[in-house]
């Protein structure tokens, strides 16, 4: 986890997950045919992955959130004693720490870490998945109540959701402001276009924009707006104030710029959001 830290915000592949070695022995962090990873080293699981699934399918796995707010991620088939169910299960007896490795994209992944199996449910095929120490002690299954739900869902959202669907926006739009095409993507970040309070407010890649900081917080506060046809406007106001070069270039100069979108069809934009979101920014104006 140690080695991982130095690559937490980057997307890995099983190639590069398999470059790791411990005390002189390559170990592949990462199977590349299985979803739960344990090196013959080790008595539990290692790591366990979701794979990519492009917007709008369904995945292969019915892996989902809990009445109880947590995650749950199934078996490797349906018998409980499979090898691969009994080393994630040993990491829910002795408390192991455990390695998630996310899909971004077709062989790309970001490494949540560290993740802990909370309980096993071999009723459902499924065992219920902890991203923070903290929700370790939290009430789980039928103890849990709507306050416990909620907390634990603002920290997966925070640890995990929140971090994915950056990644995956980023990804999608190559590292890129859409509006003014900045590379640099520890400037960038992942814009909801209908916010995470809306019913289809959703964190998933066409309800999101890689924007710039100055651009992000400029399309939150309405200063400006986007058309459903992907052109950028700029509030009145705002274009006619006098200031220095950021509200020269940075903004009034933005107006009228077409958006750079995804190459992927499935992740460009939901237009039904731009229109709904658009209607917002002119009433603000």
């Amino acid at each position: 986890m140690t080695w991982l830290d130095q690559r937490r915000d980057e997307l890995l592949t099983a190639a590069g997950l398999a470059t790791f070695h411990f005390r002189g022995e390559r170990v592949a962090l990462m199977d590349r045919q299985r979803g739960i990873r344990k090196p013959a080293v080790l008595d539990a699981a290692l790591s366990f992955r979701t794979t990519f699934t492009l917007p709008g399918k369904t995945p292969p796995y019915a892996d989902q959130e809990g009445a109880d707010g947590f995650l749950r991620y199934k078996y490797r088939g349906d018998d409980p004693q499979h090898p691969e169910n009994v080393a994630m299960r040993r990491c829910y007896q002795d408390r192991l720490p455990v390695i998630w490795f996310v899909g971004i994209d077709r062989g790309r992944y970001l490494a949540r870490f560290p993740v802990y199996i909370l309980a096993d449910e071999p009723e459902q095929l499924q065992f219920a998945v902890a991203v923070d120490p903290e929700q370790l002690y939290l009430p789980y299954g039928s103890n849990a109540n709507e306050d416990s739900r909620k907390y634990v869902e603002r920290i997966t959202r925070l640890r995990l959701h929140q971090p994915v669907f950056r990644a995956r926006v980023l990804h999608a739009y190559d590292g890129q402001c859409a509006i003014c095409r900045l590379k640099h993507v520890e400037l960038l970040d992942a814009a909801h276009i209908l916010p995470d309070a809306h019913p289809l407010g959703k964190p998933v890649v066409p309800n999101g924009l890689a924007l710039c900081k100055i651009h992000h917080a400029a399309y939150d506060q309405n200063i400006i707006g986007i058309r459903p046809d992907l052109v950028v406007e700029v509030r009145r106001d705002i274009l006619a104030e006098v200031d220095g070069p950021m509200l020269k270039h940075g903004l009034q100069e933005m107006a009228g710029t077409r958006l750079t979108t995804p190459r992927t069809l499935s992740a460009r934009p939901d237009k039904d959001n731009l229109e709904e979101r658009y209607e917002s920014f002119k009433a603000a104006s």
